[in-house]
């Protein structure tokens, strides 16, 4: 079986080893370079912290790939397990969070609710008196995408796949049996068709006349110097009610970003601005400096960037067959990375027409919209 996918990120890659491991003929199309879009500028997080059930599915079966990818790939993805923080400062979000750590707790996630104080012990500067719960998972980390880019890449071609880069889909046809891809060098027929073509996909989808509710939005990094010591262990801390994270980084420096405007439009993917604003790194550090005090009128910004989340109405992504032998993997709304190999058992499933290996993600299909069945995944940042 002949299996083309659409897009050299991370999920189109891992996708792509997956089913190389199962004997299919697989063959990548990337527009760009491997790794260019999305999965080049984002944050790199890994957590089991999500409140449905199926998000945490994903990253419980995506997590022992990464813990085992040094062996498994031969790359080193700098694969780090500080933890995630999240941060309550209303009632209500509290609520929240006590039903999320029993669904965590459920899934088999070993994240658990802390009150202020506790917090403490994992962000020792943190501003207790300004938050009413805290929950913590020793589960979660961050690990580097342009590394995990090269690993999957390297294994794929290994697996003796054809992955061409700079070279555009620009029309999907089929006969009821067949796949015609086109491309400007030549047509490729293939079995199955995967879009994984992130912030691109509705162009993709559109070839074949399926409207998919994916819209591209830009979301910005700053790295900064903190003012205070932000050890180096602590974890990705996220204050939920106002959006705002941080996370140490390398050599003293830290990460912080967050989205705070009420607009958010849609953004041209091949058009967009993709240096940080000055204006608003200077909030996200202010923010930060509102949840700890590490972040005083002393931190230096030191320079940023901006990427495009591929975000739906309930950022939760699309990973469905919508047409036979036509599979949609896209719109994970900034989670694609860390859920990256567990998409790729299921895109293999799909498209060697077998059953769940991994993770049950009818869920996600994308008929959801229409028939109102849609999820609320209320940790997004």
């Amino acid at each position: 079986m002949h299996v083309l996918i659409v897009g050299g990120g991370v999920t189109g890659l891992a996708s792509a080893h997956a089913l190389v491991e199962r004997g299919a003929e697989v063959t990548v199309c990337e527009a760009g370079t491997l790794g260019g879009g999305s999965t080049g500028r984002a944050a790199g997080g890994i957590r089991t912290q999500f409140s449905t059930r199926v998000n945490v599915d994903l990253s419980l079966a995506s997590i022992p790939v990464w813990e085992s990818f040094a062996d498994e790939f031969g790359v080193d993805i700098d694969y780090r397990r500080p933890g995630y923080l999240f941060l309550a400062r209303t009632d209500e979000t509290a609520a929240a969070f006590r039903d999320n750590v029993e669904m965590q707790n459920d899934a088999g996630a070993p994240s658990r609710l802390l009150d202020p104080e506790e917090a403490r012990e994992y962000v020792p500067e943190l501003r207790a008196d300004e938050f009413v719960a805290a929950t913590y998972s020793p589960a979660d980390g961050i690990a580097d995408p342009h590394s995990a880019v090269q690993g999957f890449a390297d294994a794929v071609r290994s697996g003796g796949a054809d992955i061409r880069t700079k070279t555009p889909v620009t029309d999907l046809t089929y006969d009821g049996e067949v796949w015609s891809v086109e491309t400007p060098d030549e047509t490729i027929e293939a079995d199955a068709v995967v879009n994984a073509a992130g912030a691109w996909a509705t162009r993709i989808a559109a070839l074949v006349d399926v409207d998919l509710p994916i819209a591209p939005r830009r979301r910005q990094i700053a790295v900064v110097e903190p003012e205070g010591d932000l050890p180096e262990d602590a974890p990705l801390t996220i204050d939920l009610d106002t959006g705002s994270y941080f996370r140490p980084e390398r050599e003293g420096t830290a990460i912080v970003g967050g989205h705070f405007s009420e607009s958010d439009p849609d953004v041209d993917p091949d058009r967009f601005d993709e240096s940080m604003d000055v204006d608003w790194a200077v909030e996200a550090t202010e923010r930060a400096d509102d949840c700890a005090a590490y972040f005083g009128p002393e931190t230096r910004i030191r320079n940023g960037w901006a990427g495009l989340y591929a975000v739906t109405p309930d950022h939760h992504a699309i990973l469905d067959e919508v047409e036979p032998g036509f599979v949609v993997a896209a719109g994970f709304s900034g989670h694609g990375f860390q859920h990256a190999p567990a998409t790729g058992e299921a895109v293999a499933d799909m498209c060697l027409g077998e059953d769940a290996s991994e993770v049950d993600v009818s869920a996600l299909s994308l008929d959801r919209f229409e028939s109102g069945e849609t999820l609320t995944e209320q940790n997004v940042a």
